[in-house]
């Protein structure tokens, strides 16, 4: 199911029959998350419009959700992570007559060290004659495995400098002096990363920050969901909108020659790690106790909106055409989620928390439409 996607949207890459176990054999997490930055030009692209309206949301006045007696310190954080068995939110409900929509609220990162109770939602799947699959984009080059296995250098190559600079050459001094002190923390030693371009670099800070205080970003939730669906063999019904390239290579190498304007995007990740941190870890820990009301008062902010705008300005973006992503995967999985509930007593779907929450969301387009919406 891929439910914790770290973007808020779930992501494919297919080649050919090979499909996304390649791409996971190939590389893990990373390799799959940078090859599809390059042709999906950054997370909150493909986020919906209300979901992408939290990123300059204050900062609200909060309570730490309760936290269990073992605990592990958070680097430099006051905040602390939580541990053991957890139950997680409870289940929102979409209903219509006696058929029902049962939708699972997801986030991401969690505490690493958590074990989420999962036996509710088990019990749901397996009553389900349906799974809706998260919202997302599948990327789809029509080549087999040894043709994909051609493009690895590119990509590698893609991620630096196309002028071969370094960051420091590249970065104010004072953008640079905070980002040694960050690397440092997070990454270590690794020089390679100093050839990076900004909005590379930035998201592999962001992704060791994330590790280093206590918190993941797979591994929680997507096994026990997948456990039970292997168990169950409910249909599954994809959601994702896809998006074809024909000469993957080619855009690789114009993408390469590009120079982006992403030193907001970097600004705006240092500003996240240095001071959202510790509501990131808060958010976590409400989703992991099952605190609704503590999740609706803190704030979504992210950086994404800056790193996407970075990848949006340049040339090969506006050739390969992506400007209605988000509304192409509301209308997508509103659609999937209206036929379920017309022919199924129960249906199973998660959908990132953020979007459950927000006033404009999926959710309220199916209010608006006459279903009824329960929130847990």
């Amino acid at each position: 199911m891929g439910t914790e996607a770290s973007t808020h949207a779930l992501f494919f890459y297919e080649s050919g029959s090979v499909g996304f176990s390649l791409c996971k054999a190939l590389s893990g997490n990373r390799m799959r998350r940078f090859f599809l930055i390059l042709f999906l030009f950054g997370h909150a692209a493909l986020l919906p419009a209300s979901a992408q309206s939290m990123d300059e949301a204050p900062l609200a006045t909060t309570t730490t959700p309760p936290v269990p007696a073992n605990t592990d310190k958070v680097i430099d954080l006051d905040t602390v992570v939580v541990t053991g068995s957890q139950p997680g939110p409870g289940l929102w409900k979409v209903s219509k007559g006696d058929h029902t929509l049962w939708i699972l609220g997801t986030l991401s990162p969690l505490p690493r060290r958590m074990h989420w109770e999962s036996a509710a939602v088990q019990k749901v799947i397996a009553g389900s004659q349906e799974i809706l699959e998260s919202p997302g984009v599948k990327v789809s080059t029509n080549q087999g495995m040894f043709r994909t296995l051609l493009l690895l250098p590119s990509l590698f190559k893609a991620r630096k400098n196309p002028d071969g600079k370094s960051l420091e050459e590249l970065l104010p001094a004072a953008q640079y002096a905070r980002w040694q002190v960050l690397k440092k923390r997070y990454i270590g030693r690794d020089r390679g990363v100093e050839k990076w371009r900004p909005v590379f670099a930035a998201l592999e800070l962001y992704d060791k920050a994330i590790k280093g205080s206590g918190m993941t970003h797979s591994g929680i939730v997507g096994p026990a969901i997948d456990a039970a669906i292997k168990q169950g063999k409910p249909k599954i019904t994809s959601t994702v909108v896809t998006i074809k390239l024909d000469s993957p290579k080619a855009e690789i190498k114009a993408f390469s020659g590009e120079t982006l304007n992403d030193q907001d995007c970097f600004n705006r990740t240092l500003d996240r790690i240095d001071g959202d941190l510790g509501t990131m870890i808060l958010r976590a820990n409400a989703w992991a106790v099952g605190d609704v009301d503590t999740l609706r008062t803190l704030p979504y902010r992210n950086q994404f909106t800056a790193c996407s705008a970075a990848f949006a300005e340049a040339g090969i973006v506006r050739k390969l055409g992506y400007d209605d992503l988000d509304k192409r995967m509301e209308r997508t999985w509103i659609a999937a989620a209206e036929v379920a509930l017309a022919k199924n007593t129960s249906t199973f779907a998660t959908l990132p928390i953020s979007q459950l929450l927000q006033p404009e969301g999926y959710l309220a387009k199916l209010q608006a439409k006459g279903y009824v919406v329960e929130a847990p």
